[in-house]
């Protein structure tokens, strides 16, 4: 498949953008207010804490109804991403926005710079990434900025967008014109491959844009699963943000038995285990010259008998030394992990009140719906955190972990037992079929290991919170969170039995774990009634406001509908999964798209309830952003609709801007 070469692609009239106008003439006209705050998103979460929180007050819960589409851009690349053969194509970018103009990445890892009042293309940059070679994961979600203080301004490259790719690049362009900039690693990149052992082509990248802090870019990596046990180191490094050269490095799995986490991995298994790699967005405080990492399993995911013990620092938030790379403090949210529950979301700095005073926090989000609020400069949980006994392995040569982290508050955010009990059904008929299928499963509630039987893990990896992340809201001390309750079979194949079952089930994930007595299988569909409806109660989808005063659920709404998922569009709130995640800004509105049907919503920040949904052309499996450029001018919210093959949204490759009507 070749990429074509593209030119400025901006789409202005586009079908959904004149139908808008046209719905927009039929109802009341009204005008952006003039006045206000004005603001950028200078940041991937719009600051380096990931708050993803706006100071905005133009549109709110009395006028959202009156968003339109103010502009619609499209990246051109909507039939190449709909040829890939693997099925992983994503636009999950989301925008930043400084110096008036407004920066993304695109499906294939091009920066595109826009007109952020117009969304008139400026410029773009191909690092032209083959496109033909299999991918674990083939998605940007975003780009990150620095500001040389030491270069004359308007200088070539005294701003810098910087870009981590799918092949392992880091790059550092000019913010002005899209040119790398000559003085950054070679020719403007720097491979991000070497030194970190077998980063093979199409298993070893980048997703997730990089954090700055002072001179320092600081980048994770994206290491495909389940293939083998001494997969490619999770290396975080720091790169000057001049030079491109290397400042430090950080392997989250400890080499030496000097270091204090060896001793959490039983027969120096750590010296051939790999991954455990901060796949998703880093966060940071500089004031505090700290960055925090969020880890994820050491390879493979669904058996570690070759790396017996807790594994330290897999599956943990860990603080680093900004400067220096040095391990401040870790928490770990996984023992041992066997499910997939990789650290997805990023770290979340938030403020905690007690007693009169502010407490500074890092919120953690997890795929098994768990929350975790950390003192920031300690890593010391601000709510209890029990460790409580879970089922136990009865696979030979395996060793789970006796207890696992639960937080006592805030309450879990997904569901985390499903047995053939829960099963549900449109009709009894339906419903016993999903009995039925369930009960050949092993599924005794969250942290279930899995078994060569077959295991229902629930949630599922892909379940609770994911990359998209929490939003918080300062002033109200409210989390906003976003979670799946949808669960994963995971079987354990014999390593000689593997072939032929690899053999007789074309299309499924079975994966060699190579290095193990085991392969595995995962599927995502196998719990869904002969309907194609899902064998556990809705909702399939929720979004949560938590109070971190008291760690209380403050209220809870359904996210989704059946309108894009049925033959016939019949909008049935049961919530869907999701993919993307929330911005909360001061006008009082929560944003999101995130579900499997075409929408971007606004929800009431004080009661949770749906005040507005947005038509997207595409599934908007993306963060939405916010900014306003002037007093006189209107806010815009934007959101990347570009669809989620693997969840089978709509494909699309569109950026769209929502404003007030003028």
């Amino acid at each position: 498949m070749k990429l074509p070469t593209l030119p400025s692609l901006t789409r202005t009239g586009t079908l959904v953008t004149l139908l808008s106008l046209l719905v927009a003439g039929c109802g009341k006209k009204t005008s952006a207010a003039p006045g206000g705050p004005v603001s950028d998103w200078p940041a991937y979460g719009r600051d380096a804490g990931g708050s993803r929180y706006s100071p905005l007050t133009q549109i709110t819960p009395d006028n959202v109804g009156e968003l339109e589409i103010a502009w619609t851009y499209r990246t051109g690349e909507l039939e190449a991403a709909r040829a890939v053969p693997w099925h992983n194509a994503t636009l999950e970018t989301t925008p930043i926005l400084v110096d008036g103009t407004l920066y993304l990445c695109t499906t294939f890892d091009r920066i595109v710079a826009l007109d952020p009042e117009t969304g008139t293309e400026r410029w773009r940059f191909d690092p032209h990434i083959d496109a033909d070679r299999p991918r674990s994961d083939l998605a940007c979600r975003g780009v990150s900025t620095w500001l040389d203080g030491a270069a004359v301004q308007g200088a070539p490259c005294a701003r810098r967008i910087f870009l981590g790719t799918v092949d392992g690049r880091l790059f550092g362009v000019d913010a002005k014109t899209g040119t790398p900039c000559a003085d950054f690693g070679t020719k403007g990149g720097v491979n991000l491959t070497q030194g970190v052992g077998p980063a093979e082509p199409g298993r070893y990248g980048v997703t997730s844009p990089p954090v700055v802090v002072g001179d320092l870019v600081i980048v994770g990596s994206a290491i495909g699963d389940n293939q083998r046990a001494d997969e490619a180191r999770g290396t975080v490094r720091a790169f000057d943000a001049r030079s491109g050269a290397m400042r430090w490095s950080w392997d989250p799995i400890p080499r030496t038995p000097d270091d204090p986490a060896w001793s959490s991995w039983k027969d120096g298994s750590a010296a051939h285990t790999g991954a455990a790699n901060a796949w998703s967005i880093l966060s940071a405080d500089p004031e505090r010259d700290l960055v925090f990492v969020p880890t994820g399993s050491a390879s493979p995911d669904f058996y570690g008998g070759e790396r017996r013990g807790d594994d330290l620092y897999a599956n943990s938030v860990v603080a680093l030394r900004a400067s220096t790379g040095e391990v401040v403090w870790n928490f770990q949210v996984v023992h041992h992990d066997l499910w997939d529950y990789d650290v997805p979301s990023q770290p979340t700095l938030v403020t905690v009140r007690r007693d009169g005073a502010t407490i500074p926090a890092v919120a953690q989000a997890t795929k098994m719906g768990h929350v975790f609020v950390l003192h920031r400069e300690t890593g010391a949980p601000l709510f209890p955190v029990e460790e409580r006994p879970v089922p136990q392995t009865d696979v030979p040569g395996e060793e789970t972990s006796p207890t696992q982290p639960f937080p006592v508050l805030p309450p879990a955010l997904a569901r985390q037992t499903l047995t053939p009990d829960d099963a549900w059904g449109i009709t009894p008929w339906d419903r016993d079929k999903c009995r039925t299928k369930m009960s050949a499963w092993r599924s005794e509630g969250v942290f279930t290991p899995p078994s060569l039987r077959g295991t229902v893990i629930f949630p599922g990896n892909a379940g609770g919170t994911n990359w998209g992340s929490v939003a918080f809201a300062p002033d109200r001390g409210l989390l906003v969170a976003n979670a799946s309750n949808i669960p994963t079979a995971v079987k354990l194949i014999p390593r000689a039995d593997f072939d032929a079952e690899r053999a007789a089930n074309p299309g499924h994930e079975i994966s060699p774990q190579a290095g193990t007595p085991f392969g595995m299988r995962r599927d995502f569909d196998a719990f869904l009634s002969p309907l194609g409806i899902p064998c556990n109660p809705p909702p399939w989808g929720t979004l949560s406001a938590i109070d971190l005063t008291t760690g209380t659920i403050r209220w809870q709404a359904t996210l989704g509908t059946t309108r894009d998922l049925a033959p016939i569009p019949i909008p049935i709130k049961w919530g869907t999964p999701n993919m993307g995640g929330p911005i909360i800004t001061a006008g009082g509105l929560v944003f999101i798209a995130a579900a499997m049907d075409n929408y971007l919503r606004a929800f009431d920040l004080e009661t949770g309830k749906e005040l507005w949904k947005g038509r997207l052309p595409a599934g908007g499996q993306a963060t939405p952003m916010t900014y306003r450029l002037k007093e006189d001018g209107r806010q815009y919210v934007v959101i990347a609709a570009g669809g989620h093959a693997r969840m089978g949204t709509t494909l699309g490759d569109f950026i769209v801007a929502f404003a007030l009507r003028q």
